[in-house]
């Protein structure tokens, strides 16, 4: 790492998958500094207000201010105010957890949730707010590769790898090869809509569709179903399938209200800048 704002930056990034708190030495460790350099980043840190230390155990931790500021920039750029709604109708509907991903340039960060299942069996996993996306193990991955072609598409999974990050080797139901997911992404096509079935969590299936600026424009997001698997079955997701693509092609008709997503369709680029990593 060269720069200082990198080594803070990816101290942060390491917190943020660690609510809990590290010590300065395991910090250091994990980024690959050195403890006096770690200890004066997390200082640092402490004194702007976005880390504190635990007094019972010395270990540092990310303050609220952090998560405050993405959450209330969502808010004024109107993702949140205008997604919610639409995503609480559809969870309401299908019982299920609905998520929502935004395109941050060539991948997506999960921002908004609802829960549909009040009881019994149910997928909460309550966590992948702010957490990047992995493209060949989700189903909200497959709807974005679908929509590129088949080389882009390779080279982003390329790029993010077959495997989520910390598992050695895929589910039984986990890409094994490229040309495993093209054909999954053709079918994807043909079918209207991405099925996962225990590719990123075992025992959970999802489904879902890519959000386009108004009128079928450029995608900026997806929209997703997600549930245990016993309960969505093929044929749920087939009965689910139009109330999941009405309600994308609602968010891309609102879209056009957010500042964030104008801006970006204005300028012409990718909504976004870089998401945080998955551990």
């Amino acid at each position: 790492m060269s720069s200082a704002l990198e080594k803070a930056l990816s101290v942060v990034e390491l917190l943020v998958e660690h609510p809990e708190g590290l010590s300065v030495g395991e910090v250091a460790a994990r980024c690959g500094l050195p403890a006096s350099g770690a200890h004066r980043i997390l200082q640092e840190l402490s004194r702007q207000g976005y880390v504190r230390q635990a007094q019972s155990h010395g270990a540092y931790m990310l303050s609220i201010k952090l998560p405050s500021l993405g959450l209330g920039f969502l808010a004024r750029a109107g993702v949140t105010d205008i997604a919610q709604p639409i995503l609480d109708r559809l969870a309401a509907e299908s019982h299920e957890l609905i998520r929502l991903s935004v395109r941050d340039n060539d991948g997506l960060v999960w921002v908004a949730v609802a829960q549909g299942a009040t009881g019994g069996l149910r997928y909460d996993p309550g966590r992948e707010q702010g957490v990047v996306v992995h493209l060949a193990s989700t189903a909200g991955g497959h709807a974005f590769l679908s929509t590129l072609d088949d080389g882009e598409a390779v080279k982003l999974v390329a790029a993010q790898g077959l495997v989520p990050p910390g598992r050695p080797q895929p589910g039984q139901r986990g890409l094994h090869s490229f040309a495993e997911l093209l054909a999954i992404l053709a079918e994807t096509r043909r079918r209207g809509y991405s099925i996962a079935v225990d590719g990123y969590i075992v025992g959970m299936a999802a489904m879902a569709v890519p959000v386009r600026y108004r009128d079928g424009g450029a995608v900026i997001g997806c929209l997703s179903i997600a549930g245990p698997a016993v309960r969505m079955t093929p044929e749920r997701m087939e009965d689910l399938a139009p109330a999941l693509a009405a309600a994308a092609a609602e968010l891309g008709a609102a879209s056009q209200a957010s500042l964030f997503f104008r801006a970006t369709m204005r300028d012409g680029t990718s909504p976004g800048g870089a998401g945080r990593r998955t551990a």
